[in-house]
């Protein structure tokens, strides 16, 4: 089914690390046709001079899975300058095109309907985001491993947040021997959590969970980790914010404060191979369902610009 999917199919990808490269790659040897923008060099894959050269005639686009910041400045770390998607670009991508990607702002949005571009949005897909987990788990660790001067066994640990990356987060904490703590809104949640061997508080506990803590991962998508908490933190702690923008966690406070703050944006990218792959799978399983009976009958295509003929 993946290669009736892709081949012959005018895709671009703009934006991204190298996981995104490498979701470049798994489709050109799938049978695409692949241009890529603001994306680290993929071998073999051309790269366009701008997004709107990248989206010519392209049916699906593909953007990145960490979430835009709040103006919809896509994640792009490889370029330079800031990377949007807009009308002018989307005005040039094929009839019945596609646009993939992990959260679309307001703007591109509206764009988007405006223009005919079928928007979908795949930062919900469970199946993906548990394939990816463990990857930005063991990165998370890394950076707790590269910057705190304690060992991770037999230190006092918090996560804030037991959503689908606080699972994966602390069941890897515990095997490594910390004493994890978990704060966490939902009761189940927290019984969840003392299942795996950690300890569990409710939100509102955070103040005094905090005053014992050395590392703080923070897996919340909304600003939870204000100064009023930061303030609780020994001096020098140090404080991961695993969370899209605007992030989970006050920063500019944290470091008033004596903190050590590392926002861990893009971590996946720490494993590009295997995230790369499940992203690829999630994006091809979105195709199949969208353009798949379509695509199952062709042998190849010829991506026509809107207001062409091209059914």
């Amino acid at each position: 089914m993946t290669e009736r999917v892709w081949r012959g199919l005018r895709v671009a990808y703009v934006g991204g690390d190298v996981r995104e490269a490498e979701m470049a790659r798994f489709s050109a040897e799938a049978g695409a046709e692949v241009v890529t923008f603001a994306t680290p060099p993929a071998e073999g894959i051309p790269t366009a001079n701008s997004v709107e050269e990248a989206l010519a005639g392209a049916r699906v686009v593909v953007g990145p899975l960490p979430l835009p910041e709040p103006d919809g400045r896509l994640y792009a770390p490889a370029s330079s300058d800031p990377l949007y998607l807009r009308r002018q670009a989307l005005e040039g991508m094929a009839t019945h095109a596609h646009i993939v990607v992990g959260r679309a702002d307001s703007e591109l949005r509206r764009v988007a309907e405006e223009t005919g571009v079928a928007l979908h949005e795949y930062e919900h897909d469970t199946e993906l985001m548990y394939e990816r987990a463990p990857a930005i788990a063991e990165g998370a660790i890394a950076i707790a491993i590269q910057r705190s001067p304690v060992t991770i066994h037999g230190t006092r640990i918090g996560v804030m947040g037991f959503g689908r990356i606080g699972r994966v987060l602390v069941h890897r904490l515990v095997a490594l021997g910390a004493e994890v703590n978990v704060l966490a809104r939902r009761p189940e949640a927290r019984s969840e959590a003392r299942a795996m061997g950690a300890r569990a508080h409710p939100i509102e506990a955070a103040p005094q969970v905090l005053t014992a803590l050395e590392i703080l991962f923070s897996t919340v998508p909304t600003r939870v980790v204000t100064r009023n908490l930061l303030v609780a933190l020994p001096p020098g702690a140090l404080v991961v914010d695993l969370a899209a923008p605007p992030g989970s966690v006050d920063h500019e406070a944290g470091r008033d404060l004596g903190l050590e703050i590392v926002w861990a944006r893009g971590l996946g990218a720490s494993a590009a191979r295997t995230v790369g792959r499940s992203q690829w799978l999630g994006v091809t399983r979105i195709l199949s369902t969208v353009i798949g009976p379509s695509r199952a009958r062709e042998t190849g295509e010829s991506a026509a610009p809107k207001g062409s003929n091209k059914a």
